[in-house]
């Protein structure tokens, strides 16, 4: 684990907590997505979350702070997810001849 001096256990514990509930929104909605067999959002929503990931991870890093790191790198699969299930979804209709945006 990365140690700063200057975040204590317990405010490690707090962050880690809110990181939690903040990761949630994306497992309800990843669950939601799979239920349906597609993301239920556009993909630049995607593309955009996980380019802010990536640049709050590289922060993290400087910082030397675990919980962002750990949080953002859960939510990266997530959005991964949702990429997948739309372009996957997107082939299946192109395949059907349906046309989807």
């Amino acid at each position: 684990m990365m140690h700063n001096p200057l975040i204590t256990a317990q405010l490690y514990t707090i962050g880690a907590i809110g990181q939690f509930i903040f990761t949630f929104r994306f497992i309800y909605q990843l669950i939601y997505s799979e239920r349906l067999h597609e993301s239920v959002l556009p993909p630049l929503f995607w593309i955009i979350s996980i380019t802010g990931a990536l640049i709050i991870i590289g922060y993290a890093i400087v910082r030397r702070d675990p919980v962002i790191i750990v949080g953002q790198m859960f939510g990266i699969l997530i959005y991964a997810r949702n990429l997948f299930l739309y372009y996957t979804r997107k082939a299946l209709n192109r395949e059907a001849g349906k046309n989807v945006r």
